[in-house]
């Protein structure tokens, strides 16, 4: 029966501090059941730190290791309540999780606007993370911890390309640089978004190492 299936409780992540030890759950690489320990580094890194412009998110930074499978699963405090869900990792020791306290809202809010009967507007996805390179010194970082980096410095570096996505089908890349779109310079994460809503294909060139390659993606629609 549903009512018996075991759940965790969702913890306030606004009594969350930094040093605090978390656990990451999740699948990375497919393999099933794998836990990953860390600290929270800070409880508030503001998502225009991250190059999201129109963002008012503050996230969950933690040095646990969230690799490609584990977005998605919950990030645990000591006391088994869930207080962020794993979204994104930049590089090794610097991974991002949303609060559980902006969960809470969210699925408050989801089900006042399904009560009240209100129509859900479909949007626009093609299945990437990304971040924006807005200075010299976060493309510089990334350098130092990849060799092939791209030599940009500016543009929407992407972190993760979700598997049978139009992203995957359109050839896009972890790594890949998004330089422009529809013969549009891309500064930021933010102006491949603000694409994405508007346009139906999406001509791309991105820096891949030392190239300059175009990929064609062509975005689906799904529920918010």
């Amino acid at each position: 029966m549903p009512g018996k299936l075991p759940v965790l409780l969702l913890g306030r992540s606004s009594e969350l501090r930094p040093g605090e030890f978390v656990v990451a759950i999740g699948s990375p690489f497919s393999l099933q059941n794998t836990v990953t320990t860390g600290i929270v580094s800070t409880t508030q890194r503001g998502g225009k730190e991250l190059g999201l412009r129109n963002s008012d998110m503050d996230y969950i930074q933690t040095d646990a290791i969230i690799n490609y499978g584990n977005s998605g699963g919950p990030l645990v405090n000591l006391d088994g309540e869930v207080i962020g869900i794993n979204t994104l990792k930049v590089t090794a020791g610097i991974s991002f999780a949303i609060p559980s306290d902006k969960i809470k809202k969210f699925l408050t809010e989801s089900h006042d606007r399904q009560a009240k009967g209100k129509a859900v507007t479909k949007k626009k996805y093609i299945g990437i993370r990304m971040m924006s390179l807005t200075s010299s010194s976060k493309a510089k970082e990334l350098k130092d911890r990849h060799r092939d980096f791209p030599d940009v410095l500016s543009g929407a570096y992407i972190i993760e390309v979700i598997p049978d996505t139009p992203a995957e089908a359109g050839g896009l890349k972890e790594n890949d640089v998004i330089i422009s779109i529809n013969g549009q310079s891309v500064v930021t994460a933010n102006d491949v978004s603000d694409v994405i809503k508007k346009e139906n294909t999406l001509n791309m060139v991105v820096r891949r190492g030392n190239e300059d390659v175009m990929i064609t993606v062509i975005p689906e629609e799904i529920d918010p």
